[in-house]
């Protein structure tokens, strides 16, 4: 293990989007989606797979932003994790019954994943991990595929029950950001944060975990070079990463300091911002 690596239990956690119109962006999440309204407040909202579990998703009204463009810095899509096929089944019937459209679907080998985007243009994975064991690694290098995905069998392990939302025990799973340099945000998220590399051999994209997940990061830049140098108008304001404990985060910390990294206080942690802007919270 790299003396700068993240300890094992290193995991996402809340994604928080600005939102030009926040009742529309709940009713979303909500009746689409399935998740719970926990709090709003001040033209602010929480949502969680249930009431009494983590925060998964913060929105924050400012009616002056507009629908984010095509190749933009910052959000590529966030990936919430179900946590078994059949109840990421549940959700994809759901969506089909409410006709929602998507935007894709794809066996990844360590995944089975659904892409679509909220109403403001932000995307969305809804996904299932594969057994772990059966993963595939080569040297160093986890092996995901991109093959169709059999929507179908999902679907039939849903039977006829009613959609309740969605799954007890649901997370972000991972984050995907489009950036402008591949190499910035290699020295950034590797470097400084200290995750590990999974994945480079996909052209223009790079992927990062911690603890030998298949990733909780990617990075890409397939977008440009379209907007590539606009800010999010509506979209991601910062993302949360739990670190195990105070040596964690102030190991980072210091890393970002010796690089001349953007460092912030924030009340759910330590703010740092990436080389595109992007905000990143480090929470112990």
């Amino acid at each position: 293990m790299s003396p700068r690596a993240l300890p094992a239990d290193t995991k996402p956690g809340r994604v928080h989007l600005v939102v030009p119109d926040l009742t529309r962006s709940i009713d979303f999440y909500r009746d689409y989606i399935g998740l719970q309204l926990v709090e709003r407040r001040d033209g602010t909202a929480a949502l969680a797979a249930r009431a009494d579990e983590p925060i998964l998703l913060r929105l924050t009204e400012d009616r002056t932003r507009a629908p984010r463009p095509d190749g933009v810095v910052g959000l590529y899509h966030f990936a919430i994790l179900l946590p078994s096929r059949r109840d990421l089944g549940s959700v994809l019937l759901h969506l089909f019954e409410r006709q929602w459209p998507f935007q894709g679907f794809a066996d990844h080998g360590v995944s089975e994943a659904a892409y679509l985007a909220d109403p403001d243009g932000n995307g969305i994975e809804l996904y299932a991990d594969t057994p772990r064991e059966n993963w595939q690694w080569s040297h160093g290098q986890i092996q995901m595929s991109t093959y169709a995905l059999n929507v179908n069998a999902l679907l039939r392990l849903v039977g006829d029950e009613s959609f309740n939302g969605i799954a007890s025990g649901t997370r972000i799973g991972h984050m995907h950001l489009h950036v402008s340099s591949i190499y910035a945000a290699r020295q950034f998220y590797h470097e400084v944060i200290g995750f590990d590399i999974t994945n480079s051999n996909y052209p223009g994209a790079v992927f990062y975990s911690a603890g030998g997940y298949h990733h909780h990061l990617g990075t890409n830049t397939w977008l440009r070079p379209a907007n590539a140098g606009i800010r999010n108008p509506a979209g991601l304001a910062d993302w949360l990463l739990h670190v195990p404990g105070s040596d964690a985060r102030d190991a980072i910390v210091s890393r970002a300091r010796a690089a001349g990294v953007p460092i912030s206080d924030h009340a759910e942690g330590t703010a740092l911002r990436d080389p595109d802007g992007t905000m990143l919270i480090i929470a112990a």
